[in-house]
């Protein structure tokens, strides 16, 4: 029996913008962590959550990082920043707050619940969520910066290409899914395969859907208004092929955007294979980059 509209207003789950909010965690010296805060609700599926850190001391609205986790689509954790950084203490989120961020590590749909777009989708709600709650939360929305490693790499690039972001770090992520499986060692990867972890994204194999594959892809979204990329790429990786990275940069300069690309010499996916000392420096020359699109007045681009 369908609900009377009464009754369905009345079940419905209060808006997350209007949510109390949880009180604060305090993971590291000078950081206040909310954990596990909602941001959307999806018919049929748990409630989407982010947690947001905080520094102790502000002096104005912060600046935000919109963080988006690895996985392939189908598995990870919003709780960290990729496997190579879960030694850290304080780990790269309170070391984010600490420099006068605030990070919104956020939940997504994943494969197993729902195919694309609705990850973007799901990260758009997010940043919607963050700029609803702005003002309570002291927060600079309009220096929003994505970041994601790996599957996260890909959404934080197709966020930054579709919604007005102030840059985007992306790690090692997929940006082509039409050309991905020829970039991949010979035999290693199948685009008639219905089960890889691109064709659960789309909802089918690459081979049988290029258009939806195409779509998925960032580099299908460049545009000369995009906001400047920070795309870093291990040389070695074996799942995502550096060719990837190399060609979101592309892409982004043949349209006039800003793009920083680094290829990380030696580096596996995840950083696998690096010293800790490089890894560290990824990470740092990712904070500096975020300084830059959030603080700093940007030089021209150069042609």
């Amino acid at each position: 029996m369908p609900l009377t509209p009464d009754l369905a207003a009345f079940l419905a789950p209060p808006a997350p913008e209007r949510l109390p909010l949880p009180p604060a965690a305090r993971p590291a010296p000078g950081v206040r962590l909310l954990r596990g805060v909602p941001y959307a609700h999806r018919a049929g599926v748990r409630p989407l959550e982010l947690d947001l850190w905080l520094p102790d001391e502000t002096h104005g609205p912060l600046p935000v990082v919109l963080y988006l986790h690895g996985g392939g689509w189908r598995a990870g954790t919003r709780t960290e920043m990729g496997p190579r950084f879960r030694h850290w203490s304080p780990d790269p989120f309170a070391r984010l707050a600490r420099a006068g961020y605030a990070v919104a590590s956020v939940d997504y749909r994943l494969t197993g619940e729902a195919v694309h777009p609705a990850q973007l989708d799901d990260a758009t709600a997010a940043l919607g969520w963050l700029n609803a709650r702005a003002g309570e939360l002291g927060l600079d929305t309009r220096r929003t910066v994505s970041w994601g490693e790996s599957a996260g790499a890909h959404l934080a690039a197709l966020l930054a290409l579709t919604a007005p972001l102030s840059g985007c770090v992306a790690w090692y992520g997929p940006t082509d899914l039409t050309t991905l499986p020829g970039q991949c060692l010979p035999g290693a990867y199948d685009a008639a395969d219905p089960t890889t972890r691109e064709a659960l994204l789309i909802g089918a194999a690459i081979a049988d859907a290029p258009d939806l594959a195409r779509a998925a892809s960032p580099v299908a979204h460049v545009h000369a208004g995009a906001p400047p990329f920070l795309v870093l790429h291990g040389t070695e990786d074996a799942l995502i092929p550096l060719a990837q990275g190399e060609q979101l940069a592309a892409a982004l300069r043949q349209v006039g955007a800003r793009v920083d690309f680094r290829p990380v010499p030696g580096a596996d996916h995840g950083w696998a294979g690096l010293a800790d000392e490089d890894a560290e420096r990824c990470f740092t020359t990712s904070v500096d980059f975020v300084r830059t699109c959030t603080t700093d007045p940007l030089p021209p681009v150069r042609t």
